[in-house]
């Protein structure tokens, strides 16, 4: 995973806030409200596609292992003719210290999140500060 610091990133010229509920069926929500943005953004079907499941697994993060409110920013900036989609969701923290694994829980169904957003995002990684988290990440719409 890239990492950097959340204040060495440009601010998007274009930004979507989204709260995000703390109940099952939230992010489903929130992602119908993202793609919205994302048409309005006339992003290619493969780079939409790619932000909505960086949404995805960082909103299903938030809600399955965070500590509630959670919220979405959606900025879009471009600069020296490249554009970039930058995702970040802000949480209170871990709601649980870890512990050993649910082995009710099939492996082949959980715990892949943050690698499917490492694998899809330039640049990704995580921000802790006055006791919220914030995990982000940065996806390439290419050049003009």
């Amino acid at each position: 995973m890239t990492t950097a610091q959340l204040d060495a990133a440009p601010r998007g010229e274009v930004e979507h806030v989204f709260s995000l509920p703390h109940v099952p069926g939230a992010v489903a929500g929130v992602r119908r409200r993202v793609r919205t943005a994302l048409s309005d953004w006339n992003l290619t079907a493969d780079c939409a596609a790619d932000v909505l499941l960086v949404v995805s697994e960082l909103l299903t993060n938030a809600i399955v292992h965070a500590l509630p409110p959670a919220t979405l920013t959606l900025s879009r900036s471009r600069l020296d003719g490249c554009g970039t989609v930058r995702v970040e969701v802000t949480d209170l923290g871990p709601s649980a210290p870890a512990g050993p694994a649910d082995p009710t829980v099939d492996p082949d169904e959980h715990g892949r999140g943050l690698d499917i957003v490492d694998a899809l995002a330039a640049q990704c990684g995580v921000h802790v500060h006055s006791g919220e988290t914030c995990h982000w990440a940065e996806l390439p719409l290419g050049r003009d």
